[in-house]
């Protein structure tokens, strides 16, 4: 009866051990696969950071491509500051002094209050 109680303690034991082993171990693997995605996003996350500080657009120059939009026009003044705050919206000019505008949609597309079309 002895011996019998002794078995009984023993593979009580043993199998709060193993249970207590395999709980540890599926507890790691949770944290390592928390660990890998964190680390995933994580990467991700600086390459987005990465690509928006080296790959932004070059700053367009407006005085330049407006000047040669507006170089044969008679009223240049208004020329300028037409095609100067559409430039700033739309960081494009089409080419040539006038048509062109299928280079530049936002810059043909802009309209006045009176639904005329703004930049020159």
């Amino acid at each position: 009866m002895k011996k019998m109680n002794v078995v009984a303690f023993v593979t009580i034991i043993s199998y709060l051990l193993l249970s207590q082993a395999l709980a540890e171990l599926s507890s790691s693997s949770n944290a390592a696969e928390m660990s890998s995605a964190s680390q995933i996003q994580t990467n991700d996350e600086n390459q987005a950071a990465a690509f928006k500080r080296t790959h932004h657009r070059p700053r367009f120059n407006c005085g330049y491509a407006c000047a040669r939009r507006c170089r044969e026009t008679s009223r240049k003044k208004v020329c300028y500051r037409a095609c100067g705050s559409c430039c700033a919206k739309c960081q494009c000019v089409p080419p040539g002094t006038s048509g062109n505008t299928a280079a530049c949609p936002c810059y043909a597309n802009l309209r006045t209050h009176g639904n005329k079309l703004k930049c020159p």
